[in-house]
């Protein structure tokens, strides 16, 4: 655990207790190896078709450390050392290329995550949950080819049937990046089971997928 003042080139976190109290700052792969708790933004886009609602998943890259090649938060990412949750924004422009003013985000709240991944890769996460409504085609997103692979729409009751039934399938319609620079699509439909999300608690899923139910922009 370092200061704010030693930090170098390396990502720092704030960290804090589990009362939520701030206690210094710290390396990511320190945080990690430690169970550090920190904290993260999350956003979930909803797209709506005529009267079904859907989810936006990101494809994670496969060289992500976690989770490689599963669906996950349409938007996410760590709060680095002195970045508010105003500043976790910037993730849905890295990411998926969209300007949004934080004042259009729906606030869910903040949700405590405690998961070890393995030995050496605990996370322990204050997440701060938010809601956005894009209407706007897969191909206009612009995705961070470093961090993101694709994207997939997955209806919002089907999701609710993956997470409550283990053994259910449903079909997610994308797209993936193709071609040799990353910069060209192809669409893509698949059959997908809970095991290929990224296994957020049962907790945590339906308390996203309610309010995404009611949400009404």
């Amino acid at each position: 655990m370092e200061g704010k003042d030693s930090m170098t080139t390396h990502e720092w976190f704030d960290i804090y207790d589990a009362d939520n109290r701030w206690r210094g700052t710290a390396p990511r792969h320190e945080v990690h190896r430690h169970g550090y708790w920190h904290h993260s933004f999350q956003c979930w886009i909803v797209q709506d078709r005529g009267e079904e609602r859907y989810l936006l998943f990101q494809l994670r890259h496969p060289d992500k450390d976690t989770y490689p090649g599963r669906l996950d938060i349409s938007s996410a990412g760590h709060l680095t050392a002195g970045e508010t949750v105003r500043d976790g924004s910037r993730e849905l422009a890295e990411e998926l290329g969209l300007a949004v003013p934080f004042e259009e985000l729906y606030e869910l709240g903040v949700y405590a995550q405690d998961k070890t991944i393995r030995a050496d890769l605990i996370d322990r996460e204050f997440c701060h949950v938010f809601l956005y409504r894009s209407d706007r085609t897969l191909t206009d997103y612009v995705l961070q080819k470093e961090e993101v692979t694709g994207l997939f729409l997955l209806r919002l009751a089907d999701v609710k049937r993956l997470v409550r039934d283990r053994d259910a399938e449903a079909i997610a319609e994308g797209i993936i990046l193709d071609g040799p620079e990353g910069t060209t699509y192809r669409e893509e439909t698949r059959t997908v089971v809970f095991r290929d999300l990224v296994p957020h608690e049962t907790g945590y899923y339906e308390w996203v997928l309610q309010a995404a139910e009611a949400y009404r922009p």
